[in-house]
């Protein structure tokens, strides 16, 4: 069962992310991603508005995956800086790793 955290997008504000409820899954940045893989920015975003932390620690690998090209970000209508809130997850990941 996914236990939903309504406040992990507040949580990542303390790792430098503090755009992502700013998206509203136009999916632009899954477009233009060079990974095309399974709408990797897009899907971490909606993680995060949803409190879908579980999911996103599940495979917390895959966030390297991001080139943090900037493309997402240069064509994102709302400015919700996907690659940035890519950056602050895996800032978020590394500081929780080292905790348990």
């Amino acid at each position: 069962m996914l236990l939903v955290k309504p406040d992990f997008a507040e949580e990542l504000a303390a790792h430098g992310s503090d755009t992502a409820m700013e998206c509203f899954n136009c999916g632009t940045c899954a477009a233009i991603c060079p990974l095309i893989y399974e709408h990797f920015p897009r899907r971490m975003l909606r993680y995060i508005q949803l409190g879908a932390k579980e999911k996103i620690l599940e495979e917390p690998a895959e966030l390297w995956r991001c080139l943090h090209c900037g493309l997402c970000t240069q064509t994102c209508p709302r400015g919700a800086d996907p690659g940035e809130v890519i950056l602050g997850l895996k800032r978020y990941v590394t500081a929780n790793w080292r905790k348990s």
